[in-house]
């Protein structure tokens, strides 16, 4: 498991504790089943499965669609607000780590693309720098992490925060 280097640059610091928060939610579902993963174990039914769907959805919008890159059309649904948070019959769990992963992909060519005081435009609009982006991302996938573990704690009993 990657750690934040001591001494590092801004950027660097930035990128690896966002990476390193991605790499433990994608390690929570590992090893376990279709039913397992889709499994809601909260009262408000989130599920590893679907927090990795939302998880796609977030990244693309935060780094692609802000900075104006092409972004994955979303499943939102003004009647059904967390649409993105389930996964389909036809979402597997193969089908949703490989968009992950692209998302994942995507997501860092924009990080190194740009500068950190370089500016896009939020999806309400604000104009935001790729900095607050990252910070945000970081707060986001770290509260994630969190939740993942709790969810995997409730399946099969097994915690940590990486291998």
């Amino acid at each position: 498991m990657r750690r934040v280097p001591f001494a590092a640059d801004e950027k660097t610091s930035l990128y690896v504790a966002l990476d390193r928060h991605r790499d433990v939610v994608v390690w929570k579902l590992d090893g376990l089943d279709d039913e397992q993963l889709r499994r809601r174990v909260t009262p408000s039914g989130m599920s590893l499965l679907g927090l990795l769907k939302h998880l796609i959805f977030v990244e693309d919008g935060w780094f692609c669609g802000t900075f104006g890159r092409p972004v994955l059309a979303a499943p939102f649904d003004p009647a059904d607000p967390d649409a993105d948070w389930r996964p389909g019959p036809h979402e597997s769990p193969a089908v949703l780590l490989a968009a992950y992963a692209e998302t994942r992909a995507r997501a860092d060519a924009v990080v190194d693309e740009l500068a950190l005081d370089d500016t896009g435009t939020a999806w309400s609009g604000e104009t935001v720098t790729l900095r607050w982006v990252l910070v945000h991302m970081v707060e986001e996938l770290a509260r994630h992490a969190g939740h993942a573990d709790v969810m995997r704690e409730l399946i099969d009993g097994a915690t940590g925060e990486h291998p």
